[in-house]
């Protein structure tokens, strides 16, 4: 890899913070699925699948022993630095991990084959990148999901919150019925009422829905990106992992419970490890996997993030 080129995707990458919405369904991831990001026109020049494989090959069979990773900053690149390079390490490999602040370049420089990998996004996603700008990328190894969590700076348990607690859930449609599902999973609310099905009906209005909310909590909906902010003023709140992590909550103030996942969910939500097409069963891919979806990591993400992440250590689907 040339470092000038590397260099140009940093530059470019910082000049593109703060273009994302959500994770990840990265959009992601992102998302995040859950990812947004900026339009950019297709990568200009293409490698096929079978030419992306023997340049691997040819680079692993000539001593070339260093794994390159684009991902975005939290969690995905603090997990591949503090938790996967040890691995890899122990098995004679090298990790260089490249972060990107938007959800485009990770994959046109994956295409571009100036990354080995990336790590940041949902099988939605990329497969809208797929088809949107023609990119010819595959995932190999499910890792994460980083949950919605009720969080509240005022009570430990979601048992101590009073009849008419002022509950905040993000205002964006997908999150908005998210967060209303997470409270009705936790027994919060009794049901979504008519959310979803009548056009009239809003979050706030389940507030005085007293079939689908008998404790008669206060609903309102706020940013996502701005409920960590508005939290102290609140009782309690929904919040996506990624906003949850950016603030620090899990450390300051643990989510009274989280986010659970059926399996179609749990495909829906999980951030994977992708390459490019023809590059799935080259040494790198194979090492990446192995190292990333090892007990130690597990152990990491378990210990470090206490359930703003979660491992999901499955197959593509």
């Amino acid at each position: 890899m040339k470092l000038k080129k590397l260099s140009a995707i940093l530059l470019t990458g910082i000049i593109t913070a703060g273009l994302l919405s959500g994770c990840a369904s990265v959009s992601a991831a992102p998302a995040a699925a859950d990812t947004g990001a900026q339009e950019q026109g297709a990568p200009s020049g293409e490698q096929t699948g079978t030419t992306a494989e023997a340049a691997q090959e040819d680079a692993s069979a000539g001593g070339d022993k260093k794994i390159v990773v684009g991902a975005n900053p939290v969690p995905h690149a603090d997990i591949l630095d503090n938790a996967v390079k040890a691995v890899l390490a122990e098995e004679g490999w090298e990790l260089e991990t490249v972060v990107f602040e938007d959800y485009v370049l990770p994959n046109t420089s994956l295409e571009e084959g100036e990354l080995d990998a990336n790590y940041f996004q949902t099988l939605g996603y990329m497969n809208g990148e797929n088809e949107d700008r023609g990119l010819h990328l595959a995932a190999v190894a499910g890792v994460h999901i980083e949950p919605m969590g009720i969080y509240s700076q005022k009570y430990k348990t979601l048992a101590e919150l009073p009849d008419g607690a002022e509950i905040g859930i993000p205002n964006d449609p997908e999150n908005t019925e998210r967060g209303l599902n997470l409270l009705v999973q936790k027994g919060l609310l009794n049901s979504l009422g008519s959310y979803g099905t009548d056009e009239a009906t809003t979050a706030e209005s389940l507030s005085d829905d007293k079939e689908a909310n008998p404790h008669g909590y206060k609903i309102s909906t706020f940013e996502a990106a701005s409920l960590p902010l508005v939290l102290p003023d609140l009782d309690a709140a929904a919040i996506n992992g990624n906003y949850a992590l950016g603030a620090d909550l899990p450390a300051k103030y643990p989510a009274l419970d989280i986010e659970e996942f059926d399996e179609e969910t749990t495909v829906r939500r999980t951030n994977f490890i992708v390459v490019k097409q023809g590059a799935e069963e080259s040494e790198k891919t194979k090492a990446l996997v192995a190292a990333i979806q090892s007990d130690a990591v597990k152990q990491y993400i378990e210990e470090h993030y206490k359930g703003s992440v979660i491992s999901s250590f499955i197959a593509p689907q």
